[in-house]
């Protein structure tokens, strides 16, 4: 029932849509932040600062 009433009635369309929209965010925001962390980790110096 619960499945039937997710892909025929007006407002489980809309949770359904909600809910994709909302996993492909996600998937977007944390493919953007490691893209943009790999960036910054090639600007950084690859040896560590000398102490004295």
């Amino acid at each position: 029932m619960a499945w039937d009433l997710l892909f025929t009635s007006d407002i489980g369309l809309l949770s359904l849509a909600t809910i994709l929209f909302i996993i492909v965010m996600a998937i977007y925001i944390g493919r953007y932040a490691v893209r943009h962390m790999n960036e910054e980790m090639k600007r950084q110096p690859s040896s560590p600062p000398k102490l004295n």
